[in-house]
């Protein structure tokens, strides 16, 4: 696993990475909010937590942070 250093602080690169995933997940949450989709949506915390997990393995396989 890569590790990255901030301020001196080493941490693992999939804390940024679901930083950044929270906050993308966020962002699509208010736009579906937006649209109304939300009406459709039959359990709307499931569907945040799926969303969630979708936008974090997007990252992680976009910036190759999981080397196996």
């Amino acid at each position: 696993m890569i590790e990255t250093s901030f301020h001196g602080l080493y941490m693992p690169w999939l804390l940024p990475l679901a930083g950044a995933a929270l906050a993308c997940s966020w962002a699509a949450r208010r736009l579906l909010a937006f649209a109304g989709a939300y009406r459709w949506i039959w359990h709307p915390a499931l569907f945040d937590l799926a969303l969630y997990v979708l936008w974090l393995y997007a990252l992680v396989r976009v910036t190759g942070a999981l080397i196996p």
